[in-house]
């Protein structure tokens, strides 16, 4: 099993509010249900005030590598990611749980 862990960090002036940033995370929260792939999906926006905190987080898992590469390649994963490189940066984690 491989957990995928991406946290997001939105760019200076952008705001969770904006309806931008509202459908792109929408569309994290669907993500899950819609990639055969996905064998937990959890999301939500960061509670902490924190200022090495990122804003946006998803923690999934997968079966395998090659699950993992199917689900990266996934139109539906493509859609999804497309809009946040408009308003954030982010970092991944890829282990074997």
């Amino acid at each position: 099993m491989i957990r995928h862990l991406v946290l997001f960090k939105l760019n200076d002036g952008v705001r969770r509010e904006e309806p931008r940033v509202v459908a792109g995370a929408a569309g994290f929260a669907e993500l899950g249900s819609v990639v055969p792939e996905v064998v937990s999906w959890e999301c939500g926006w960061n509670l902490s005030d924190r200022p090495i905190a990122y804003d946006f987080a998803i923690n999934s898992s997968v079966a395998d590598t090659d699950a993992l590469r199917r689900y990266l390649e996934h139109p539906a994963h493509q859609a999804a990611v497309a809009p946040w490189t408009d308003f954030a940066t982010w970092v991944i984690a890829d282990y074997e749980i």
